[in-house]
């Protein structure tokens, strides 16, 4: 089973569910406003990607935390903040065959779903 993680309006989401959706990859979309996300999901994240690769440093949620916030970011820090604000979670994020995968490029997804 596939999950893909993120937040439907993003572009980069709306990219990769098309090329699932036109290379007949079936998959669930979890939303993280909608769905939510758990300190457990945060933490397996974090053990396959690193925390610092799933923070979203670019979106506007990121950028408005104060300049104390951003140099004081540790891995217990930016978990609090993913949970607070699950839009600074990088997407998408894929679930598949156990491994987790970050982000949409299409020769990626061709390797993950080859």
């Amino acid at each position: 089973m596939t999950i893909m993680y993120g937040i439907p309006n993003c572009d980069t989401i709306k990219k990769a569910k098309k090329y699932l959706n036109d290379n007949n990859v079936e998959f669930t979309f979890h939303d993280y406003r909608k769905d939510g996300v758990s300190p457990e999901l945060i933490d397996q994240f974090f053990a396959q990607l690193g925390w610092e690769n799933v923070l979203n440093k670019r979106g506007t949620t990121y950028r408005s935390l104060t300049d104390e916030q951003k140099q004081a970011l540790n891995e217990s820090s930016a978990k609090q903040h993913l949970l607070d604000s699950p839009a600074m979670i990088k997407r998408p994020i894929i679930v598949h065959n156990e491994a987790i995968h970050l982000g949409f490029k299409a020769p990626q997804y061709n390797e993950i779903f080859s």
